[in-house]
């Protein structure tokens, strides 16, 4: 089974766990989907999408669920802002080396 077809059926089992009112946990995600708890936590992007799922809940149209969204894409920002510079960096370094290397 591929990581999209998880992720799908994942999204769907909170959907359903939602509207039957069933609290989602790892657990309920793993029975209702069939997908066993070990292999939930080897994949972090499922975990996520739980999580995210769960922060969610009952926060979404109100000011302190939409300031916790801003604090979280905040830090998203700068950790990809962080990748971006030692990228560019890593790059810049490279770059050095392999012109050095053409000169001699």
């Amino acid at each position: 089974m591929t990581t999209t077809n998880r992720h799908q059926q994942i999204e769907q089992a909170l959907t359903d766990l939602h509207h039957a009112g069933v609290r989602v946990s790892i657990a309920a995600i793993a029975t209702h989907t069939g997908i066993a708890r070990a292999t939930l936590y080897r994949h972090p992007e499922l975990i996520a999408l739980i999580n995210e799922h769960r922060a969610h809940i009952g926060t979404d149209l109100t000011l302190t669920g939409l300031h916790t969204d801003i604090v979280h894409l905040r830090i998203g920002i700068d950790a990809l802002a962080e990748r971006v510079r030692h990228h560019e960096e890593r790059l810049r370094h490279l770059e050095r080396g392999r012109a050095t290397g053409s000169k001699t």
